[in-house]
């Protein structure tokens, strides 16, 4: 069932602030083998494909135009002295979902009279027999706009400031006449609080106000001095179909510009790895010989186990073991298991590899 690696990088759909979690809405359908269908019903065994999450952070740092004279004015030398964004990949995650194979496409067929159902998705992937089955996950791939840069205007503060300030002509005056601004306001703010000030507000909410007002003015000032770092997160997914054992470029990630496109050479890869671990072995009888295909057989997959590993910048970021229906091999059981009158069974199926989760009687 080997095919060629490829990425089913399928188009990155657009979504507001969006929940890492959002998938498409599935529904699922219990289908009849009756008259109506000549007992026969259609089903499609699943394909699994990898879902990577990958969670960033970004980090917008603007200088303030008095920075040098911030130790001196305001008495702190934490501040930012270049605009800088820059972008660290925090983690990556992984999960792995079914879809149906249209290469795999089978008939659940059973005698006149008898009364056997199957529980399908929307694409017609078998999900259960004689049983009722809860919609499969099925993942979204999402790219979400970027973080608006939440960072006020550095140059704020002139809203608060005189014709004096603004005709100056030394920045190291006009940082001076700024501190003496500072003071003003850090002094207003405590005259207010304990009630002393020449003119004092009539209620409560008038007070609430001036001083809100005064802590807007402190802070573009105080920016003016130390700059401003805003820190963002995000998160982007992709959905890869792997169809052969191999390594792949998934996207790439630049600390200037986060994520880019994997033939973007400004970024480093994200590689996904995927070698087979486990190859799936036929059924055995009581003789420990290979069991025959039953005669209309209900086929299922036996999923081979493959390991998937994530690299980037030379760190491992993430490497788990899960099965992959289009590795392994099908095999199949008897149908007359399922409309057997006097006790019917059930079967139920992993949505994201096909294979065999519980059998066991209807009753």
């Amino acid at each position: 069932m080997n095919r060629l690696l490829k990425v089913a990088a399928l188009a990155l759909t657009l979504v507001a602030a969006a929940s890492p979690t959002t998938a498409d809405a599935q529904q699922t359908r219990r289908l009849n083998a009756d008259k109506s269908n000549d007992y026969g019903v259609v089903y499609r065994l699943p394909q699994t494909g990898v879902e990577i999450t990958a969670n960033a952070t970004r980090t917008v740092s603007k200088a303030g135009p008095f920075f040098q004279y911030a130790a001196k004015f305001i008495g702190t030398d934490k501040v930012v002295r270049e605009d800088e964004t820059h972008w660290t990949l925090d983690n990556l995650s992984t999960a792995v979902y079914g879809v149906a194979d249209p290469d795999e496409s089978y008939v659940l067929q059973v005698k006149p009279g008898s009364s056997v159902s199957i529980s399908v998705a929307d694409d017609g992937m078998l999900l259960g027999i004689n049983t009722d089955a809860e919609p499969p996950y099925r993942p979204t791939a999402y790219k979400p706009a970027l973080p608006k840069e939440n960072t006020k205007p550095i140059d704020e503060y002139l809203k608060f400031v005189d014709e004096d300030f603004l005709a100056c002509q030394s920045t190291y005056k006009q940082a001076e006449m700024l501190a003496a601004a500072l003071m003003e306001i850090r002094e207003a703010r405590i005259s207010l609080t304990r009630g002393t000030a020449e003119t004092m507000p009539t209620d409560g909410r008038q007070l609430e106000l001036m001083l809100a007002s005064l802590q807007d003015q402190e802070d573009a000032i105080k920016r003016a001095f130390t700059g401003e770092t805003i820190i963002d997160s995000y998160t982007r997914s992709y959905l890869v179909m792997p169809e052969e054992e191999g390594e792949q470029i998934v996207f790439r990630f630049s600390e200037f510009d986060g994520f880019v496109e994997a033939d973007d050479l400004s970024g480093e890869p994200v590689n996904m790895d995927l070698r087979i671990v486990s190859e799936p072995e036929t059924p055995l009888d009581v003789k420990g010989e290979p069991k025959k295909l039953p005669k209309d057989a209900v086929v299922y997959n036996i999923p081979a186990t493959a390991r998937v590993t994530l690299t980037h910048d030379g760190r491992k970021m993430v490497q788990k073991d899960y099965g992959f229906g289009q590795f392994g091999t099908t095999f199949g059981l008897q149908p007359t298991l399922f409309s057997d009158k006097k006790e019917p069974y059930r079967a139920t199926f992993t949505p994201a590899d096909g294979a065999l989760l519980r059998l066991e009687p209807l009753q």
